[in-house]
C-alpha cells in the first residue's frame, strides 16, 4: 500500500508567494496603504496580524496555489492556444484572474470589493512589481490574488475597528 504524503497547504502558499518575491510585509504595506486614512494611528503590526489571519483561510491558500501554478505555466510556456498568449500578456479582457480574486474579496463582506477596486487600478507598492512586464515573469494571478489578500485584510480590519468603537 502505498504511503500518502502529507502536504500543509498552508505551508506551500507561503512558500509559493515567498518565491514568487511576495513577503507578508508586502501585502501588509497594501493594508496600510488602504487603511491609515481611516485610521490615522494604525500600526503596521496590526495589518500583518490581519494578512495572517487571512491567509489562514483554506480557500485563500487554495487560490494562491491555483494562481501561481498558472502563471508558472504561462511563464514556462506550457499552456496551449491563445490561452498561452492571453494569460502571458495579462490582457485586459481576460477575466479570470479577478474572479479568482474576488473569491478572496469576498470573505469578509462587500466592502473587499470597492477596496479590491481601489487598489487594483492604483497598483502601489508590490503590485506595482508585479505588473511590471520587463521582467519577463508572469504573474497574471499573483497580482490580483495579492491585491484581493490585502483588500479582504482591509475589510477585516475596518469591521474590527468598527465593532471596537
Amino acid at each position: 500500500m502505498k504511503e500518502k504524503k502529507i502536504v500543509n497547504i498552508h505551508d506551500t502558499a507561503m512558500r509559493m508567494l515567498s518565491e514568487r518575491g511576495v513577503t507578508l510585509k508586502d501585502i501588509a504595506e497594501l493594508v496600510y496603504f488602504l487603511q491609515v486614512p481611516y485610521h490615522p494611528h494604525l500600526e503596521l503590526s496590526v495589518c500583518l496580524e490581519n494578512v495572517e489571519r487571512v491567509l489562514a483561510k483554506r480557500e485563500v491558500q487554495n487560490a494562491i496555489l491555483t494562481g501561481i501554478q498558472l502563471d508558472l505555466m504561462a511563464e514556462r510556456k506550457l499552456i496551449d492556444g491563445p490561452l498561452q498568449d492571453i494569460l502571458a500578456n495579462d490582457e485586459s479582457l481576460y477575466g479570470i484572474d479577478e474572479v479568482i480574486a474576488l473569491s478572496i474579496v469576498n470573505i469578509y463582506g462587500s466592502i473587499g470589493f470597492t477596496n479590491y477596486g481601489f487598489i487594483d487600478k492604483q497598483k502601489p507598492g508590490i503590485l506595482e512589481k508585479l505588473n511590471d512586464k520587463s521582467t519577463g515573469k508572469v504573474h497574471t494571478f499573483l497580482d490580483d490574488i495579492v491585491g484581493a489578500i490585502a483588500a479582504a485584510a482591509s475589510s477585516r480590519l475596518a469591521h474590527r475597528a468598527a465593532n471596537s468603537e
